[in-house]
């Protein structure tokens, strides 16, 4: 009898954007997809997803991926750089062009905010290209064509989530007018590649999802779990970003942020102050419990309880 092979350890994987430094709405995501891999006895990937060159700061992969080792945040394997995989993201776009499912579109953003309806995200594609491009126009970027409306997703902190995405979403872009790969068409081709299994992240990622588990579906890769954790908002309602100072995170003192981070997700807070990262992470794999996560999909945070 032919022994039946190990079944592989669960994959996460934490991708920042190399922008600026870690900041506390990155480290909430990292803290999150780390401790549930880690909790189930997983894997945990790094990738960075500098693929707009154009919004990348100098020397900010490098802080970031020092930070996070500051945090005890260590990752599995070598980091991976989408600047670096393009090929992968053509040779599956050429498939769905090969197929008929996307068309060349010559829209500008200008025109498509003029023409197009106000959906969740931004103005929704009007069509203008879907049937072919209009006489005088260029190829800009390329769209995947949306034929499903009803895509279904099952996030395991929001349940059960129903987007109508042609008439929500319309005709997505899958490469750029400056020929720069789509976030949605990238980060699918690099969490099948990576043998990612389960995706924890930010809140404001929610409604690419269907996006995502459709190309999927078309490209025939397998659909991860997904879990969405509350995106954290500044004082005065903005999410966290390298632009605003509220909590920033000081690597070089990590306890206070990484107790933060915990405290924010709701987790169970260690008895006694942990005297290190390493006995933080002690406490936080064992308490880890997806299930206290909030299901807010923002939180000020302004609004977090005190430290008790």
């Amino acid at each position: 009898m032919t022994a039946t092979p190990p079944a592989a350890p669960p994959r996460g994987r934490f991708a920042p954007s190399p922008t600026g430094a870690l900041h506390f709405g990155s480290l909430v995501a990292a803290v999150g997809s780390y401790a549930d891999a880690r909790a189930a006895g997983g894997q945990w990937l790094v990738r960075v997803d500098d693929l707009d060159r154009e919004r990348e700061v100098a020397g900010a992969a490098d802080l970031i991926l020092r930070a996070l080792d500051r945090f005890g945040l260590h990752w599995d394997g070598v980091p991976v750089y989408q600047s670096r995989r393009t090929d992968a993201y053509a040779q599956a776009l050429a498939k769905l062009r090969e197929r008929g499912l996307t068309f060349p579109c010559g829209c500008s953003r200008r025109e498509i905010a003029a023409r197009g309806r106000p959906g969740p995200e931004g103005p929704i594609y009007p069509g203008t290209c879907r049937n072919g491009l209009p006489p005088g126009r260029l190829p800009r970027s390329e769209r995947l064509r949306m034929t499903a409306d009803r895509l279904i997703i099952t996030d395991r902190i929001h349940g059960e989530i129903v987007q109508h995405s042609a008439s929500e979403v319309g005709d997505f872009v899958l490469r750029r007018a400056d020929g720069i790969h789509a976030y949605q068409l990238a980060v699918v081709i690099d969490d099948a590649d990576a043998g990612i299994d389960r995706v924890v992240r930010g809140a404001d990622l929610l409604l690419s999802t269907p996006r995502q588990v459709h190309l999927q579906r078309l490209l025939d890769l397998p659909t991860p779990t997904y879990a969405h954790l509350p995106v954290a908002l500044s004082a005065d309602g903005h999410k966290l970003s390298k632009s605003h100072a509220a909590l920033p995170v000081d690597p070089d003192d990590p306890l206070p942020a990484l107790l933060g981070a915990w405290r924010f997700l709701s987790q169970p807070m260690p008895p006694e102050p942990p005297e290190s990262v390493a006995a933080f992470w002690h406490h936080a794999i064992d308490a880890w419990s997806i299930d206290r996560v909030p299901r807010r999909r923002a939180i000020p945070v302004a609004g977090l309880p005190a430290n008790d």
